[in-house]
């Protein structure tokens, strides 16, 4: 009884593969024809057009990559342990002041 409400749900969602539904299509085109992304090489001599969207595509991708890694270079070092080297060298720095002040008086 279970078996026969959760196949007839199955069914109606599509689940089967019978007849037409609204979560699948057929596609346009019934088979791949053997070359990428289904297009056709261009006749010998003659170069592939760009489509309108990959120049902008490309120099933005370009760009971003330049940007990146200009800036990911240039920031600043804000690590826990650069900032205790910094102290410590200060402190090892004011120490060596002292005791040179001390000596000479």
């Amino acid at each position: 009884m279970l078996r026969g409400r959760l196949t007839s749900s199955l069914r109606t969602r599509g689940g089967s593969g019978e007849g037409v539904s609204r979560w699948r299509s057929d596609g346009h085109q019934d088979r791949p024809n053997g070359y990428l992304f289904n297009r056709t090489p261009p006749p010998p001599g003659q170069s592939r057009k760009w489509e309108d969207w990959e120049l902008p595509c490309y120099v933005t991708s370009f760009l971003t990559v330049v940007i990146l890694g200009v800036g990911l270079n240039a920031k600043p070092d804000l690590t826990l342990e650069t900032w205790a080297h910094q102290k410590a060298v200060e402190r090892l720095h004011s120490q060596n002041i002292s005791t040179s002040t001390d000596k000479s008086d």
